[in-house]
């Protein structure tokens, strides 16, 4: 057993046993309030940058499984629990989570008191943070102190397609996905219903009117929506084609669609990460699952032709628009999630029928 540290940038020093690949990491310390699907949270490029703490206090039980992964890898900097099963259950193969994160490269801290750890992130908002081995304290502290968060590099860049990929299926309409770091069930989730076309998300705006689509998705991935290079790419993007075609965007997409119409976006004290968030929408309430740390500006939408039209129950933010005249719409949680609530996933035949009503 190898002893280690989880530190943050407000002087938090919690000590715990290292699992996983022994190395010093840096990252935004952010917290999931799933009890299950950590292994889809370690593989959602969403996670890019950022240590996650998992809130359920016995994490790997069930072990690991290829069928599982969001994304080839895992994309979380580093991964801290209160509790790790190593014997983890036969039931998707016997593989642990410790083998499986010193085999991607990535650190785990285990035997800390999570609960706490949660507390300060809700009191303080989202922290920098290491998780630091042999290091000397001191030093960690003051690098943390001076480092930038992840969220200044351009995060979408590091696990964007880059290249196009196609996914052909005969006699269904076609749809550009513009990939800012999808994930696989929301791939998935389209494959099931159109011709995919997937494409980095810095591709230039002239091939979504050369390549005779129907519509285009625009997905998750990690980072500030407003980031100066997302504003010149993607957010310009969404600008010239959203009089010509239908368009539909989850997470970050939903941002970035604000972004474009004249809306602004916030960085959220500690955001929403986990399976459980009530969403209201027409008058129903849906449990969702969430991964975001930014949040569409609700006040910010007045004059832009988009309607908040989901709200989350617990703090009224925006998660979930439509516009009044063009056929757009957008979501700011997960309905194609796979370790949590499925209520949702209806919203990708609703955009299918936007495709239709479009013809």
């Amino acid at each position: 057993m190898v002893q280690c540290r989880l530190i943050l940038e407000n002087g938090t020093i919690a000590e715990g046993t290292g699992f996983g690949y022994e190395k010093t990491v840096y990252g935004e310390v952010v917290f999931n309030t799933g009890m299950a699907g950590y292994q889809e949270s370690l593989t959602d490029p969403s996670y890019r940058g950022q240590i996650l703490i998992m809130s359920h206090p016995v994490i790997g039980n069930y072990g690991v499984s290829d069928r599982f992964k969001e994304s080839p890898r895992v994309q979380t900097t580093g991964l801290a629990v209160r509790e790790l099963c190593r014997n983890a259950s036969p039931m998707y193969g016997g593989r642990c989570l410790d083998e499986y994160l010193l085999e991607e490269g990535v650190p785990g801290i285990s035997e800390l008191d999570t609960r706490s750890l949660v507390i300060g992130i809700r009191e303080e908002g989202a922290l920098r943070g290491a998780i630091a081995f042999d290091e000397d304290t001191d030093e960690v502290l003051a690098r943390l102190r001076e480092m930038d968060l992840p969220s200044k590099r351009n995060l979408v860049a590091e696990v964007s397609a880059r290249e196009t990929v196609r996914y052909e299926n005969e006699g269904k309409r076609k749809v550009a996905l513009i990939d800012c770091g999808v994930k696989a069930s929301i791939v998935n989730e389209l494959r099931r219903r159109f011709s995919v076309v997937q494409v980095p998300y810095d591709i230039d705006p002239s091939f979504f009117r050369d390549e005779g689509l129907d519509g285009v998705f625009i997905s998750n991935g990690p980072g500030d929506p407003a980031h100066p290079e997302m504003m010149n790419t993607t957010v310009r993007t969404i600008r010239e084609i959203k009089d010509e075609l239908p368009i539909m965007g989850i997470c970050l997409g939903n941002q970035l669609l604000a972004l474009a119409f004249g809306g602004r976006t916030y960085k959220m004290r500690f955001g929403h990460r986990g399976v459980n968030q009530p969403v209201r929408h027409n008058g129903q309430l849906y449990i969702t699952s969430q991964n975001h740390g930014y949040a569409v500006d609700a006040g910010s939408l007045e004059g832009t032709g988009l309607i908040a039209d989901h709200v989350n129950v617990n703090d009224g933010t925006v998660e979930g628009m439509r516009h009044t005249e063009l056929p757009i719409m957008s979501v700011q949680y997960h309905p194609e999630a796979r370790s949590g609530p499925q209520d949702t996933t209806y919203l990708f035949d609703e955009f299918g029928k936007m495709l239709e009503e479009r013809r």
